[in-house]
């Protein structure tokens, strides 16, 4: 059993992924005590480059890297997240921390997602990955705003959509978690 913690469990692919418990908004996944390995994705807005635009407190941040150090898994968070400074916990390249944990950084195209979404993976447990898939190129046509400056396809996504973890990327996650020991 994997808990997939901080989850959209109607829109995205976790509720239906077998041996899975899906902790969505309709669970408080701050209360989450083990003593399965998790797959966190807590809210970014506040930690990532657009937190003047969230409305976010970010307090799911630091409790779910606790999560993770306690059980076991990985937590998913974008390229830079001020969560890594705020936490101390290793870029990508550094050495593992007190918990073992280190950062990979991976791109979620390889995986589906149509925009590049480059993404930072803190695990604690193994450092055996999955098989990861061929990196995908993916098309950067670019629109100019009015301001004349060009928007990626990641900002021109809806942000209901931009959140959603791929499916493909999803049960490779929950492979990932399944290596974690505590």
């Amino acid at each position: 059993m994997i808990a997939a913690l901080y989850i959209d469990s109607e829109r995205g692919p976790y509720a239906r992924l077998p041996d899975v418990d899906a902790w969505g908004v309709e669970r408080d996944a701050t209360s989450y005590a083990g003593p399965h390995p998790v797959v966190a994705h807590p809210p970014c807005g506040r930690w990532g480059r657009y937190a003047h635009r969230c409305h976010d407190t970010g307090k799911t941040g630091p409790v779910a890297v606790a999560q993770v150090q306690t059980y076991g898994g990985v937590l998913e968070h974008p390229r830079y997240s001020k969560l890594w400074v705020h936490c101390g916990l290793p870029r990508p390249g550094e050495l593992p921390d007190a918990f073992g944990g280190w950062t990979v950084e991976i791109n979620q195209s390889d995986w589906g997602h149509v925009a590049q979404k480059s993404t930072w993976l803190y695990i604690v447990g193994t450092t055996d990955l999955p098989p990861m898939p061929a990196p995908r190129p993916i098309p950067q046509a670019s629109y100019r705003k009015p301001s004349g400056r060009l928007s990626t396809p990641l900002e021109r996504m809806a942000k209901s959509k931009r959140h959603l973890t791929p499916p493909a990327f999803a049960v490779w996650l929950v492979e990932l978690g399944r290596r974690c020991r505590a």
